[in-house]
């Protein structure tokens, strides 16, 4: 997952490939807290890991229940619904499915609670269910503003004889907090509880869904339209045992649009995505009914949907989206790629959810460029007229996941122009990988961003390079392991300094079995991460990076490493030869004496005795052999900024280059 405070992401042509998407998070939730429930032992395979989900294992912990996490695999055992709880104090974060049917389930259950979450929990609504809650006999008391948390839940006094009331014209989630709730309580008054639903009822797939689960759970919920619930007396929950968790349809639509914008390239078109299908119990896989009208193409199946453009530009619709108001959003942004304007109709509800979306969307759509009419419950979004109307903008995401995944959609825009995405790291919400999984698929529509960092050995390059790419999010190179890497392997295969036999040393850079995971280098199976920092190996690398040979072979796996959403590389010719296009090249030096210093604070530390006047020898022998040699020798670009870091802390550095990369981006708007 991204952490970084924003993150740039270069235009996109399309997607193609494979893709498999975390557990829905609305199940997640749902059948953990029905599992916590249960009497016996249940295992859920798939459970999304998110921050929503961590909320819910960590309230489920708190009250009792006893968890276990293994890879893909949580088994749940149950609580014993009929004891009495001690005082508990549970923090929800901003997670309504944890929120609002923990609410309910405690409210009925014995002992005392306070629920609290975020400064935006605190402001949304759950007055409605509280006062359903309340007239049946819970004791339920504010502890801020009256109708939002937080919550005080004490011991209730329970009366079934009468309908419970409840709205479902605010949330679904209301309803389905009692749904989820009051079987425990059938179970012990052997009484049939009935559910009066007030109002229209919103976004009822939803319900269906909780319904479903609630059936797998052993509970047979009867309904009368939407208007009427009937748990009968006498339930209980009973656990499935196993339960597959389904990939989330609500995510699904971010790349279900991704293919549906995508340019077609003659070959390996489309984008399958695994594991859902058409018999998903999930509302919002009518999302793609929705997406076909304006222009995808979807071939279904029970496992798997498989998805590319049909028509562009798509095609304008008008559409009621009560029934999949998180996967609504998605279509607001393929409403920019329309033909005429579009309107997404009877999403009020947007208003109370991790945000005000309604607002928010109409907001950051203007930015690029739309027209856009916000009325209470409605979105009319008239896209860009031309390309040359699309704006490059910062997208905020004001702390909603669903923003910041909607927002990277704007990177296919016909302009060619990059989007900023502010606080990428809030789609931990439901989509932690969110951001990794888009770019596993796409494919950019112009260079790949890349920013080169050259100088000379011990100047601090890795150093600041490293420091720039974790700022930004972007990949790193480091061309000098590579050379490090075949003196050693070099070494190994006999031949030996001052690497003579161009030939060899060339053909064993073609084949060089090098892998870079997490920090560490590998070559073949062996970590060689420590053994390439030795001083030995940074003159075998100096003498192996001057044959035309092994930089020929090295230059295509070098080339290779610049992919989304960018990449910082360092070393003596990134600037001049590997990447001669680069929108930033640097050239960062240091005085000799200075950088024979931090030479020998590093060996110092790794536990090598060393002198500074050697290495200072060392270094100024290194210095001219690189600027000798005839295979790009040791100088700044044409273009190159330099950057004197004789006097400079790491951070000042990282600070001064990051400056000079933002002057260079085009993003507009806060």
């Amino acid at each position: 997952m991204y952490t970084t405070p924003f993150l740039d992401i270069p235009a996109l042509d399309g997607v193609s490939g494979r893709v498999r998407l975390p557990g829905s998070k609305s199940i997640s939730n749902r059948v953990l807290l029905m599992a916590a429930l249960c009497s016996g032992k249940t295992v859920l395979h798939n459970l999304l890991h998110s921050d929503d989900t961590h909320v819910m294992l960590q309230a489920l912990d708190q009250l009792g229940c006893a968890l276990h996490v293994a890879g893909e695999t949580t088994t749940v055992n149950g609580l014993n619904s009929d004891a009495t709880g001690p005082r508990i104090e549970l923090f929800l974060g901003n997670a309504g499915t944890a929120m609002r049917p923990l609410t309910a389930a405690l409210a009925l259950r014995g002992g005392e609670y306070t629920l609290s979450g975020t400064a935006r929990m605190h402001q949304r609504p759950i007055g409605d269910l509280v006062d359903a809650l309340n007239a049946l006999g819970c004791r339920i008391d504010y502890l801020g503003q009256t109708g939002f948390p937080p919550l005080r839940i004490r011991s209730p006094n329970l009366d079934f004889r009468r309908p419970i009331r409840v709205r479902g014209d605010v949330s679904s989630q209301f309803l389905t907090a009692l749904l989820i709730a009051l079987p425990t309580a059938a179970g012990a008054s052997r009484r049939d509880i009935e559910i009066e639903v007030v109002g229209e009822l919103i976004s009822k797939p939803y319900v269906k869904m909780t319904l479903d689960l609630l059936a797998r759970f052993g509970v047979d919920v009867r309904r009368d339209a939407w208007k009427r619930f009937v748990i009968p007396g006498g339930s209980r929950y009973q656990s499935p045992g196993d339960f597959q968790v389904e990939p989330d349809a609500s995510s699904a639509s971010y790349l279900i649009a991704a293919a549906a914008l995508s340019r077609p390239t003659g070959h390996d078109d489309g984008l399958t995505i695994e594991g859902i299908g058409t018999n998903s119990i999930q509302g919002d896989i009518r999302f793609a009914e929705a997406a076909e009208r304006m222009g995808a193409r979807i071939q279904s199946a029970t496992d798997g949907l498989h998805v590319a453009r049909s028509r562009w530009p798509l095609k304008a619709i008008d559409l009621d989206c009560n029934a999949i108001p998180d996967a609504a959003m998605t279509l607001a942004m393929m409403a920019l790629y329309a033909d005429g304007p579009s309107t997404l109709r009877n999403v009020a509800s947007w208003r109370v959810k991790e945000t005000d979306r309604l607002a928010a969307m109409a907001t950051e759509l203007r930015k690029l460029g739309a027209a856009v009419e916000e009325g209470a419950d409605r979105l009319t979004i008239t896209p860009p007229a031309t390309p040359e109307h699309w704006r490059a903008a910062t997208w905020r995401t004001y702390d909603d996941h669903r923003m910041a995944m909607c927002g990277a959609l704007a990177a296919f825009n016909p302009a060619q122009l990059p989007i900023r995405i502010d606080d990428p790291a809030c789609v931990g919400k439901t989509f932690p990988d969110y951001f990794e999984t888009l770019f596993q698929v796409a494919r950019p529509a112009t260079s790949v961003p890349v920013i080169c960092i050259d100088g000379p050995s011990a100047s601090g390059k890795g150093t600041l390079a490293s420091g720039l790419a974790r700022a930004l999010g972007y990949h790193y190179l480091d061309s000098g392991a590579l050379y490090r890497l075949l003196g050693l392997a070099a070494r190994r295969h006999g031949l030996a300094p001052p690497f003579q036999d161009a030939a060899a040393l060339g053909a064993l850079a073609k084949t060089l079995p090098v892998r870079f995971h997490e920090g560490r280098v590998w070559l073949g199976a062996e970590d060689v991460t420590h053994a390439i920092r030795s001083e030995q190996a940074g003159r075998d690398a100096s003498l192996v990076s001057a044959v035309p040979e092994v930089r020929t072979a090295l230059l295509h796996f070098q080339r290779e490493a610049a992919r989304l959403p960018g990449l910082v590389a360092d070393g003596r010719d990134m600037g001049t030869v590997v990447f001669p296009r680069a929108p930033l090249k640097v050239f960062l030096s240091a005085d000799v004496a200075e950088r024979a210093k931090r030479r020998a604070a590093q060996l110092r530390a790794r536990g090598v005795d060393t002198k500074i006047d050697s290495l200072y020898a060392d270094l100024v022998e290194r210095d001219a052999r690189d600027r000798a040699r005839t295979a790009a020798p040791l100088k700044p670009a044409e273009d190159a900024l330099p950057l004197d870091n004789s006097h400079l802390s790491i951070e000042q550095s990282v600070a001064e280059v990051l400056s000079w990369w933002q002057k260079k981006q085009p993003f507009r708007g806060a």
